[in-house]
């Protein structure tokens, strides 16, 4: 694993206005870049910030790299619909022209992680890599084939008016082991409004509509035309059944990939990249630099 210092450079943070949304990026500039650039992809209800610790190490590393609020969430526009899976896999390919960047490493988290495997099979030979973490295999109609279903079991909790102190202090003790700027990533999911509660960024609605268009997924489809490396960081989080059943799901998409390599993290958290960011970032790393990294 590469050595870094542990001194965090200070992001800049831009607006970079597309065709249907404006979306916020958090920008970690290397001081000399020696390697590919970087785009890291949120997921469901999370927001840029939650890569923050995998970021500035990737810019140690030489990578020009920038997370990003997706629509709807974060600091980003918040369009009223259009969540769909096209619609925000297409706005990743956006960014990377606007920036006319050339064979850039992806790598999304969760529902993040669908929609750069959706970007990379609608767009490709645009990225050198794929990784999807602790996602890319979500394929919610084999567990509820009714939208209705899914929809009434995976709503979000209300948690408009909850005081931001019992918040942070909820999220500290479900999370002890995570370091201070993985904590402080979950955080910035809300904003903090005047009177000390919170609201999330992302509105129930608007969350609803990005959960609809995750359902309407169908990433085994995909696999066999995806023909960029493609990584998987899947977590064992502990929970024997549903892990058994991600890793049926991460076998079958890496026997299916043309260039498909997985790497388990156990036990940890579903966010992995937040958890573990030097673990991950150094993967990210070894994905761009080692030749024999993908099979």
């Amino acid at each position: 694993m590469n050595t870094l210092s542990t001194e965090r450079p200070a992001p800049r943070h831009e607006w970079h206005e597309l065709a249907a949304s404006s979306i916020h990026a958090v920008h970690w500039d290397p001081v000399e870049p020696t390697a590919p650039p970087c785009l890291l992809v949120h997921g469901l209800a999370s927001n840029a910030h939650l890569w923050d610790g995998v970021g500035w190490r990737l810019a140690q590393m030489g990578h020009p790299t920038v997370a990003i609020d997706q629509r709807g969430h974060g600091q980003s526009s918040k369009p009223d619909d259009d969540y769909a899976m096209v619609t925000v896999a297409n706005e990743v390919h956006e960014l990377i022209a606007l920036w006319d960047w050339t064979a850039p490493l992806v790598a999304g988290q969760s529902w993040g992680a669908n929609v750069v495997l959706e970007f990379a099979h609608r767009h490709p030979g645009i990225a050198q890599s794929i990784t999807c973490v602790d996602g890319g295999f979500i394929q919610l109609q084999d567990r509820f084939p009714v939208w209705d279903d899914a929809a009434a079991a995976m709503a979000p909790p209300k948690l408009i008016g909850t005081p931001f102190d019992r918040m942070q202090k909820w999220m500290a003790s479900s999370n002890p082991d995570w370091p201070e700027e993985g904590r402080l990533g979950q955080l910035a999911n809300f904003e903090v409004r005047d009177d000390g509660t919170i609201a999330p960024w992302l509105t129930f609605e608007r969350h609803l509509q990005v959960l609809r268009g995750l359902w309407e997924h169908q990433p085994s489809a995909l696999y066999p035309e995806v023909n960029t490396p493609l990584l998987m960081i899947p977590a064992d989080t502990g929970d024997v059944a549903w892990t058994s059943s991600k890793r049926q799901a991460v076998d079958a998409a890496i026997a299916a990939l043309p260039h498909g390599r997985a790497e388990w993290f156990s036990p940890a958290h579903h966010d992995v990249h937040a958890q573990h960011p030097a673990k991950v970032a150094d993967l990210l790393h070894r994905a761009s630099t080692e030749a024999d990294f993908f099979p």
